[in-house]
């Protein structure tokens, strides 16, 4: 039996709703067929966006999303898809896959599948190949209200009113795609970039964020921060917002071979789990690193590219990173995001690798068809997370794996409170065969009802376009009162979210 305890009056921190966010980039089929098909197609759509998939996404409650990249950012010319489409230039997406951007979805586009959404707005900005000014006139386009050249502009193109604009990314993955510079080059290229992505309305607020480390580079958190990191007069991060950091779960040996997305072993599934919870290392190695420049935990640390990747789908073109989703990335998932609940005092945004058709989607789509992914079901129960207190709570786990290299807890737990008074768990059983009894002991809180909800298989198990509900969320009505707080079994490979009144 495996003890749960949780002190649901003791707060610890709000879990930020953006840690839940989302990343679109230009590709393969993530925009073009996935988000957008043109305001003609016979595709459901308003104004172009999918319907269908607008409305999956609506219901998981996407609170921000990421655009235009990504190492697409670093290459994206943001005039080029402004005004009329059949004027828009056409370009190379040299980055991925060859093939022709006609820059048919630009900003336009962009702010209005985030209305249709109802989310907060992410836009990278190209440091790589662009200029100060180039960067500094898009945040006008987007943001000035008045008589300018660029509001003017904006108007011209059939948009009046200013959009808001929630978060700005100063270049992505400077050290390699975005540019190939050492922290300290890049650093003083973000404190120049960034003092002309302006404020132009004190109520309208743009958060910057700096390109940080690719996975364990913790002399590259360093050295940037020693250089950006200054406090104003009143105390805050002056410079930055947040500090990006990404890390991909890849269980094969070397980027030519990750391991398949469905045909793995037992032993490659405990590794890639084992690799997934390597976040949890990562975020507190540099979050001590953040602590020593800003122990006030001002500036967040951004996990804004998170997921696995595998090879890509036999018969996918390969720059277009289709990959199919299993119970096993629903783990993934599930464990991760336990993982920034349990540290958002400093993980205050994520944004998962990537939205549609691309790596660890939460939905695919084939023409008019769609599915929602494994992976989509853990983001519904999780949902409730979003905004809400998190509490003290920990589990007793044991490891469990076919090898001691790649090892992983058998348990991983959440708990918050919602605005209500609802506390949420979320509990994953990593384990392929093994079903656990939870005892579960709540203080601060009484118990009166209890609901639940499942999501579980085998480890392999997906959803196809001829199955599209193979691996599905269920209720689960296992949990029962106790004198305590309440008991419950959870089955192997599964995530389980309950909720307490």
């Amino acid at each position: 039996m495996a003890k749960l305890v949780i002190h649901a009056d003791q707060v610890q921190n709000k879990i930020n709703k953006e840690i839940y966010g989302h990343f679109s980039e230009h590709l393969g089929r993530c925009i073009y067929e996935g988000l957008y098909v043109g305001e003609d197609s016979p595709i459901e759509n308003v104004n172009g966006m999918r319907t269908d998939v607008v409305e999956a996404l609506k219901e998981i409650r996407v609170p921000v999303l990421r655009w235009p990249g990504g190492c697409f950012a670093d290459e994206y010319h943001w005039k080029d898809g402004i005004g009329p489409k059949e004027n828009r230039k056409k370009m190379i997406n040299t980055h991925w896959g060859g093939v022709v951007e006609d820059n048919s979805f630009g900003t336009h586009e962009f702010f209005e599948l985030c209305r249709q959404l109802g989310c907060e707005t992410y836009v990278n900005g190209n440091v790589g190949s662009g200029t100060v000014q180039e960067m500094s006139e898009w945040v006008e386009y987007i943001t000035f209200e008045g008589v300018s050249p660029m509001a003017d502009l904006r108007a011209k193109n059939g948009h009046e009113a200013p959009w808001k604009l929630d978060y700005f990314g100063v270049g992505n993955e400077s050290w390699g795609c975005g540019g190939n510079m050492n922290p300290e080059h890049y650093a003083n290229e973000y404190r120049r970039y960034q003092t002309y992505v302006r404020d132009y309305h004190s109520d309208s607020k743009i958060n910057k964020i700096c390109c940080g480390p690719n996975v364990d580079d913790y002399e590259w958190t360093r050295q940037v921060l020693a250089t950006c990191f200054r406090r104003n007069n009143d105390n805050q991060h002056g410079f930055m917002n947040g500090l990006s950091l990404h890390y991909y779960t890849i269980p094969g040996d070397d980027w030519n071979h990750k391991g398949s997305a469905t045909d793995f072993d037992e032993k490659e599934y405990y590794k890639t789990l084992n690799k997934a919870y390597y976040m949890e290392e990562l975020v507190q190695k540099h979050g001590s690193i953040m602590d020593e420049f800003d122990p006030e935990k001002i500036v967040s640390l951004t996990v804004d590219e998170w997921g696995t990747w595998y090879d890509v789908e036999p018969g996918t073109k390969p720059g277009f990173l289709y990959q199919q989703n299993t119970m096993r990335d629903a783990l993934v998932a599930g464990l991760t995001l336990n993982i920034f609940n349990k540290h958002s005092d400093r993980v205050k945004m994520a944004n998962i690798a990537q939205m549609v058709n691309v790596l660890q989607s939460v939905i695919l789509t084939d023409g008019a068809q769609m599915v929602k992914t494994p992976t989509w079901y853990v983001f519904r129960m999780y949902r409730d997370h979003q905004d809400a207190q998190l509490v003290e709570s920990s589990i007793e786990a044991m490891p469990i794996g076919l090898e001691a290299e790649y090892s992983v807890p058998n348990l991983t737990e959440s708990a918050s409170v919602d605005a209500d008074g609802v506390l949420h768990i979320t509990v994953t059983n990593l384990s392929l065969d093994e079903a656990y009894e939870v005892e579960t002991e709540i203080t601060g809180k009484e118990v009166t009802e209890i609901c639940g909800e499942i999501l579980t298989g085998a480890m392999a198990d997906k959803n196809t376009f001829e199955e599209p509900e193979a691996v599905k969320m269920a209720a689960f009505d296992g949990a029962q009162r106790t004198e305590n707080g309440l008991k419950f079994t959870i089955p192997a490979c599964s995530v389980v979210h309950l909720a307490v009144k």
